[in-house]
Parts: structure tokens; C-alpha cells; sequence
């Protein structure tokens, strides 16, 4: 009997479009194929054979290297726009900044007390004041 492994984690499971690749990795190879084969057929004449290949696989590479390339489940565009957001667009040195709670709470702890003082301060005050009235009388 035949049986087939299906993976646990179905993440990492792509759907291949054809010659078991995916759409990514078929229109990167193309895209190679466009620029490889013209840049051997035109250069062979010129610089000889085996350094017309020699170019054509420099010109090559750079395409396959996109299309396989992965990091973590992350593609290749994917990745280097994470890079160059954190080396050139962010900052380096990020400051670190807090709220200091506890000098809040103490502010408002003081204000508190402030406000409390003042209100009990006319409340004597005043009732000093009434008493003072009641006794002259």
C-alpha cells in the first residue's frame, strides 16, 4: 500500500503552479531566462565562450538567489525592506523615554495636599472668624 506523509504544520506547505515551483519562483526564473540567454548569445562573439557563460551566470544568479531565498518564512523583498527600514529610514540610537508614575502620583498626591490645606485653611478661618463674632457679642 502507498501511503503519503502530510506535514503537521501547514505553513510552510506552498502551492506550486508548475515543474513543481511556485508562482515567485517561476516568474524570477523567467525573468533570469530574459536576461541570461540574450546576454550570452550577444556577448559569446566578443569575449569567447566560456566567459560569455561566466557572465551570463553573474547576470543569472542574483534572480535565482530571489526566487529560492527564504528567512523565517519571510521572502526575499520582504526581508530586505525590514533591512533597509532599520539601517538608512530609522533612527539608530532610539531614546528610551518613560512616564515616571510615581513622580505623577506624588504631583498629584502634592496638589492634593495643597488643595486640602487651602480649603481647611478658610474653613478655620471662617469659623475663627464666626467665633470671634460670638464672642464680642
Amino acid at each position: 500500500m502507498a501511503f503519503v506523509s502530510v506535514p503537521k504544520d501547514l505553513n510552510k506547505v506552498k502551492t506550486k503552479v508548475a515543474l513543481n515551483l511556485t508562482k515567485r519562483q517561476l516568474i524570477s526564473f523567467s525573468i533570469a531566462a530574459v536576461i541570461g540567454f540574450p546576454v550570452y548569445w550577444f556577448t559569446r562573439g566578443t569575449i569567447g565562450n566560456d566567459l560569455a557563460v561566466f557572465l551570463m551566470i553573474g547576470c543569472v544568479l542574483p534572480f535565482f538567489f530571489v526566487a529560492i531565498f527564504e528567512k523565517d518564512g519571510i521572502v526575499f523583498e520582504k526581508y530586505m525592506g525590514h533591512i533597509i527600514r532599520q539601517k538608512f529610514i530609522y533612527p539608530k540610537v532610539r531614546l528610551y523615554k518613560t512616564q515616571n508614575f510615581y513622580a505623577y502620583l506624588n504631583h498629584a498626591e502634592e496638589s492634593e495636599v495643597k488643595t486640602r490645606e487651602k480649603q481647611a485653611g478658610r474653613k478655620t478661618r471662617a469659623t475663627a472668624f464666626k467665633k470671634s463674632k460670638n464672642v464680642k457679642k
